[in-house]
């Protein structure tokens, strides 16, 4: 894809994008992978290393940084963040700022059929299991198992979904 730049969308030449992908006005996308028929919303930025399955849809004001892996038919609400640094710094020990180089990406997984609620936050290190829904406002400090619906900050289990919740296959 050569690089695509206007006033309203930035598509940097090292994006892969799926087939039938929708991207909305006011994005910027920049050395991401997105899957086929995945919608990205208004004001959303990927950055480079990020991953995005098929089938999903990431709503508007979100932000998926370097080393987020979202699997296929995940819905992420409006305005997610997504953390991958623990502990992040400024300036390095020496008091310059920090590069690339001063510190080391820290991944999360989004796995198959999940929803993260809008306004949630989630932190480096975490899985979030399959088809399980964390609730709007949230702030995932820890793995989500699959199935279950968290909410809270931190987020704990709230209950598991039953059988007729479950995405239909």
């Amino acid at each position: 894809m050569s690089e695509q730049f206007n006033d309203s969308i930035s598509v940097s030449e090292d994006v892969v994008l799926g087939a039938n992908v929708q991207l909305n006005k006011y994005i910027n996308l920049y050395g991401c992978r997105i899957g086929a028929n995945t919608k990205i919303g208004t004001f959303v930025e990927v950055q480079k290393g990020a991953n995005i399955g098929e089938n999903c849809k990431i709503s508007s004001h979100s932000f998926v940084c370097e080393g987020v892996t979202i699997e296929d038919e995940v819905f992420v609400g409006h305005g997610v963040t997504f953390v991958n640094d623990t502990y992040p710094r400024a300036t390095s020990a020496d008091g310059g700022l920090q590069t690339e180089n001063d510190w080391v990406v820290e991944t999360t997984v989004v796995r198959r059929g999940a929803s993260i609620g809008s306004g949630a936050t989630i932190l480096a290190n975490v899985t979030i299991g399959e088809n399980a829904i964390v609730g709007a406002g949230s702030v995932v400090t820890r793995d989500v198992p699959s199935g279950v619906i968290v909410a809270g900050n931190p987020a704990k289990v709230f209950r598991r979904i039953n059988e007729r919740e479950e995405p239909v296959r």
